[in-house]
């Protein structure tokens, strides 16, 4: 009797557990790792290289909101104070605009800590492995 006690406690946790993993609750972390996604400097395209080189000379760069705070809404890089982001321009070859490509870097501006680069407007990001 002590044991079909037992055995139904520990059914019942089970099912509790099982049902609060899959009730879609999630916690507000990136889904994939800042550190899972890299790519190498060598990899970037050439207008990515230009840029990198850019920020780590200080500029001049060639739009007017390039080295602004990024704000990292959707925290997908590191939790960071703002002001710590600033984000800079990968020229697009044949755009009109700025285009969807970006470097965002963190910490100092020319010696920052890390660099993460965006081909499509923010939406993931890899970190700049040198």
């Amino acid at each position: 009797m002590v044991r079909r006690g037992v055995l139904s406690f520990a059914l019942s946790c089970l099912l509790l557990l099982a049902v609060a993993v899959s009730s879609g609750v999630q916690a507000k972390e990136p889904i994939v790792s800042f550190w899972d996604a890299t790519i190498a400097l060598d990899s970037l395209p050439a207008q990515g290289h230009e840029t990198y080189r850019l920020i780590h000379q200080g500029g001049p760069f060639p739009f007017e909101k390039d080295g602004v705070v990024f704000g990292n809404r959707e925290r997908l890089l590191p939790g960071q104070k703002r002001g710590y982001y600033r984000e800079y321009t990968v020229r697009t070859p044949g755009s009109r605009n700025r285009g969807v490509r970006r470097i965002v870097c963190g910490g100092p501006s020319t010696t920052p800590v890390a660099c993460f680069y965006s081909a499509d407007h923010y939406a993931s990001f890899r970190k700049i492995v040198p």
